[in-house]
């Protein structure tokens, strides 16, 4: 019986060479793994250049405020008895609308570009009254001259100037007090290093006796201490604040019905927090945006003694973000490194097989070095000159490089042209994929479905010799 060596050896060998190409594809994982950390690390540096002018200049704000507060004693069991100890009952405004006017700006640590801001609030509400029935607390049992009102904006540092809140009779800041805002002053669970007011009149405006605190004073003319805050009257405020931050400017809706607005000339923001913006308008010249909460959409209630709350935690507002991201594109450019090299490498063994002009495994090597490098091109190159003309570039460098290369390897002009094709196509399908985002995996998919027909055809093509 006479056995066909040549074809059982030639079989035997294209098992072999699909093998060692198969296990070149997952040595090449080992490289990009290490370009996806270089990525993550390049990423890190951005994020500590902006920390950095963030701690300088001002970090993202948060603003609380105002709210009052009005210490009382209470009596807690203990071992000996009953022990007195101070809290504090807190009462959140009736209504409060914010307007703030951003005025972006561009700083740079290195090739890191950071968006900063300053900007004005023009803040203005009303406290009603003050439900102490509701909480258990007596009129009589408050520290009135203890009164407080806090103002809380999460970086100090941002601020431009001093903070005065007018409050008083309706029409105020005319007819009321002015409080100048002060921090260190008072410090509470709640309000750990907010800035604080004295309000000493306060007990007269809610309808407390003259014994309450020993410090209300009706006067004759129905006013608190003569500062102008009339008993029976909606408590009004206005206030406006100057200040700088970065990243995020954020307001947490204490009113019982919040409405904010803000306008800014920076054309990408990002709405973000507890809240979407219920109207909106976003241009090249910029942007508008209103929000209208009321206190059920919170996680607080309108007044409470003794617990503590996550109040930030309800914030919304708006991020002055960079478009384009070229970090993330990069990283989702290098989760496509398998596929580039897998197709390449299956087209290669396709044109030994089919043309029978054999590749040695260096070649291959050389080849799948050649397209891990893209993605260091691609990275450096975006920090420079933004991620679309860096992938063009890296592309185009890449793939004049490896056509090249095949073509005088393989000494024809042909499937150098062929490879070059291919990989164009290839670099340009994940280009749309980046770009499209929420279709990538569908058109991810139906590409994939697409080449492995192009392939199985192609294979056919091929002359298998048996025994």
């Amino acid at each position: 019986m006479e056995i066909n060596t040549n074809g059982i050896w030639k079989n035997f060998r294209t098992l072999f060479k699909s093998g060692l190409v198969g296990a070149l594809i997952l040595l090449l994982l080992i490289p990009t793994a290490f370009i996806q950390n270089l990525v993550s690390e390049r990423q890190d540096r951005e994020r500590q250049a902006v920390a950095e002018i963030g701690s300088r200049w001002a970090g993202s704000q948060t603003v609380t405020g105002p709210v009052i507060g009005v210490p009382y004693y209470d009596s807690v069991p203990g071992a000996g008895g009953y022990t007195r100890t101070k809290r504090w009952a807190y009462f959140l405004p009736d209504k409060l609308d914010i307007h703030s006017n951003i005025v972006p700006e561009k700083r740079y640590r290195g090739i890191y570009e950071v968006i900063v801001y300053t900007t004005q609030l023009d803040i203005r509400g009303r406290f009603d009254g003050l439900r102490l029935e509701e909480l258990g607390l007596a009129r009589d049992g408050m520290l009135w001259k203890e009164a407080t009102v806090f103002f809380d904006i999460s970086d100090i540092q941002g601020l431009n100037e001093d903070v005065v809140m007018h409050i008083g009779a309706p029409g105020a800041p005319g007819g009321g007090a002015r409080l100048p805002l002060a921090s260190g002053l008072k410090s509470t669970e709640q309000f750990g290093n907010a800035l604080t007011a004295d309000l000493p009149d306060l007990g007269t405006w809610a309808g407390a006796g003259a014994n309450a605190g020993g410090s209300a004073n009706a006067g004759g003319s129905g006013n608190a201490g003569g500062t102008g805050i009339a008993a029976g009257s909606p408590l009004e405020f206005a206030m406006t604040v100057r200040m700088k931050g970065s990243g995020d400017l954020l307001f947490v809706p204490v009113g019982k019905e919040t409405n904010v607005s803000d306008t800014s000339s920076w054309p990408n923001p990002s709405f973000t927090g507890s809240a979407l913006p219920d109207v909106r308008t976003v241009q090249n010249k910029g942007f508008v945006a209103d929000w209208h909460v009321i206190a059920l959409h919170r996680k607080f209630p309108q007044q409470w003694k003794q617990n503590t709350y996550e109040l930030a935690a309800s914030g919304f507002g708006v991020d002055l973000i960079v478009p384009v991201d070229a970090y993330q594109q990069t990283t989702r450019s290098v989760k496509y490194a398998i596929l580039v090299i897998l197709l390449t490498f299956t087209a290669f063994l396709l044109i030994e097989w089919i043309y029978n002009l054999p590749m040695q495994a260096l070649q291959y090597v050389l080849v799948g070095f050649a397209l891990c490098i893209f993605y260091t091109l691609l990275l450096s190159l975006s920090e420079y000159l933004g991620f679309n003309a860096a992938y063009g570039l890296a592309a185009v460098a890449t793939i004049g490089l490896i056509g090249w290369y095949v073509g005088s390897i393989l000494r024809s002009r042909k499937i150098a042209v062929f490879i070059v094709f291919l990989l164009a196509v290839q670099y340009g399908f994940i280009f749309i994929l980046i770009q499209l985002q929420d279709y990538a995996l569908l058109m991810g998919s139906i590409g994939l479905f697409v080449t492995l027909a192009i392939v199985m055809q192609a294979s056919r093509k091929i002359k298998w010799q048996t025994a």
